[in-house]
């Protein structure tokens, strides 16, 4: 679809244009149910059909030409089946379209339930786009439009939009917005002239020459970068130029190092680890089984010796075989999340934070400073050796309408990622030239109790203590094999098999308990050590910490309430749990921090209190 003037339709005081999305949505969409179609009657069909055309030339002549006919008719089924999704789909595209009206956007959809949603311009906090590799070949991508409903309001989306058109509907929507709000902010009125014009959005300029703002000098990027620029420039069969937009005050990228870094540390690979120990344990544990079976026969008694003499061999095959395997993978989800995160670009413009990355699958996001409600420094246990963090902004998410989306776009904890894998010291560079409003942040924290480290050894390494209560359970599990299965195992050959690996079981049970007992407690000492809270006039921070830490850093004025709560024990220690609530998430998010001395709580707690004539 070629580029529209959208600035034009607000100066018509007509009917607006009804402005369709690209007409990719009717044959690519076709295409994409079509696929599926097949690949649910291939997985359904697939077995009788192998077995019908093996047997065809074993069945006489008739038989084998109705086994034909059957195949033609199937084919003309799906055939018939794909032409009318088709239809579908072009009746839906004749029924899906758009609408820049003089005060909000309107996106009509439906055949026979009609359905229009309207989005005031002043409501628009967001205009992400989402592109998966198909769409990305042919130049469109998915528009969510995020609106100040949170995440209890669903994301508008707008399927199969073309690049042009995409860039310059988010550049009119935020153009909109900017004006709306300014010209009420002036007259006070609740409305404006449907015939008035909208002046695009107003640049960040340099103090004496009024001019658009530099950008500063790139930092050195990583190899996937070029790539990922061409394919931004080429855009797709269908993408054109790009849009008109605001310039970028600060920009940074990944390295090389960063970039590596990020692939060999994503979580998939440890969950296969974990998934491939499993089963190496249980395929070594049916081989054991197996070779350790009585067996009958001289013949066969020498040949289950010979086997368990040569099982600690079939072992270390395994074992290496089992890491070869593991190796690989690794590779190959390091490879694949280095691409994900290909062409990572974060920026700032004008008054709003944008990230893209994906060198298949691109994803653009984007978020108003004046939505961004926290900063948060992740840091998981390879990354504290290492010195580096993941570094996000919470912000208020909306609902998408699609499931998938949905389930991505509730998880606030993480937010906005604006570097996946940057060093620690690198951060505050960042923060102050894509969100210097933060710069005000408390820099020292204050530490919990002392007495806290001897409660959160308690309270890590007995009451919530993985070691502690799998030895407890190991424990019980040994009781009942010594009080009732071995002296069964006596008169029952399959009984003093499980016995055989019973014990061994238990030995190695107690091992892994202590070994996470003490884990349980180095990370109470690392908890207690690292561990605080801090506030200034403007914004409070919280860290907690551990084998992982995590520090949230958040603007007072995003606090909706905040308490202090103490029990019993706590209460004898002289300590209290600090609690804040604030906007982001379904029914907030909550800052805690336990353990704080009795007197800091205090006050914290008359900080957090309303007050007059304060600014920010």
């Amino acid at each position: 679809m070629e580029a529209q003037n959208y600035t034009s339709y607000a100066q018509q005081p007509m009917q607006p244009e009804k402005i369709h999305v690209h007409h990719s949505y009717i044959w690519l969409g076709g295409l994409r149910i079509a696929f599926y179609i097949l690949f649910v009657a291939g997985v359904s069909f697939a077995s009788s059909l192998i077995g019908l055309i093996t047997e065809l030339h074993f069945q006489p002549r008739s038989e084998m030409l109705l086994v034909i006919g059957i195949l033609l008719l199937i084919a003309v089924l799906l055939v018939v089946i794909i032409g009318l999704s088709m239809l579908v789909r072009w009746w839906s595209y004749k029924h899906l379209y758009y609408e820049l009206t003089p005060e909000e956007f309107s996106l009509h959809s439906g055949i026979f339930n009609k359905q229009r949603v309207h989005v005031p311009y002043q409501r628009v906090q967001s205009v992400d786009q989402r592109a998966t590799l198909f769409q990305r070949i042919f130049g469109v991508c998915s528009v969510s439009i995020d609106t100040a409903g949170g995440s209890n309001n669903k994301a508008i989306v707008i399927p199969y939009v073309s690049k042009t058109q995409a860039e310059q509907l988010r550049s009119e929507l935020f153009a909109r917005k900017h004006y709306l709000t300014s010209a009420q902010a002036v007259s006070g009125a609740g409305s404006v002239d449907p015939q008035a014009s909208y002046p695009a959005a107003s640049y960040p300029v340099a103090p004496a020459t009024g001019v658009p703002a530099a950008v500063p000098a790139q930092e050195p990027g990583n190899i996937l970068d070029a790539p990922a620029e061409i394919w931004q420039s080429v855009g797709g069969v269908f993408g054109g130029s790009g849009g008109d937009l605001t310039p970028v005050s600060y920009e940074y990228g990944m390295s090389n190092k960063e970039l590596v870094l990020t692939g060999l540390s994503n979580s998939t690979t440890f969950i296969m680890l974990v998934v491939g120990i499993i089963g190496l344990i249980s395929q070594l544990f049916q081989i054991l089984d197996g070779l350790a079976t009585p067996a009958q026969g001289s013949w066969e008694d020498v040949a289950v010796n010979a086997a368990l003499s040569a099982t600690p061999q079939i072992i270390a095959v395994g074992a290496v075989v089992f890491i070869g395997v593991m190796v690989v993978f690794w590779a190959l989800s390091a490879v694949g999340s280095c691409i994900s995160y290909g062409g990572f670009k974060a920026r700032r413009r004008g008054n709003r934070i944008e990230v893209e990355y994906g060198l298949l699958q691109h994803q653009f996001q984007g978020v108003d400073v004046d939505r961004v409600q926290s900063i948060v420094v992740k840091q998981s246990f390879i990354r504290r050796l290492f010195g580096y963090c993941e570094l996000s902004l919470g912000k208020i998410d909306a609902v998408s309408s699609n499931s998938s989306e949905q389930q991505k776009n509730t998880s606030v904890n993480q937010g906005l990622i604006i570097h996946p894998f940057v060093k620690l010291s690198r951060v505050p560079v960042i923060l102050a030239g894509i969100i210097p409003e933060f710069a005000d942040v408390p820099a020292q924290i204050t530490p919990v109790a002392p007495v806290a480290l001897r409660r959160a050894i308690i309270r890590r390494s007995i009451i919530q203590g993985s070691g502690f209560w799998l030895a407890v359970a190991v424990g019980a599990f040994a009781a009942v094999l010594n009080a009732f299965i071995i002296p069964a195992a006596a008169n029952d050959p399959d009984i003093a098999v499980f016995v055989m690996f019973a014990n061994p079981a238990c030995i190695i049970g107690f091992a892994l308990a202590f070994t996470l007992f003490v884990l349980d407690i180095i990370s109470a000492l690392l908890w207690a050590k690292s561990s605080g809270f801090a506030f200034n006039q403007h914004f409070m921070q919280v860290t907690n910490g551990g084998f992982s830490r995590e520090t949230v850093s958040f603007p007072r004025k995003k606090i909706q309430f905040g308490y202090t709560k103490t029990n019993p024990f706590q209460r004898r220690a002289h300590t209290a749990t600090v609690t804040a609530v604030t906007a982001a998430g379904v029914g907030g998010t909550t800052v805690r921090i336990i353990d704080a001395r009795e007197e800091d709580a205090q006050a914290w707690l008359a900080w957090v209190k309303p007050r007059r004539n304060v600014v920010g």
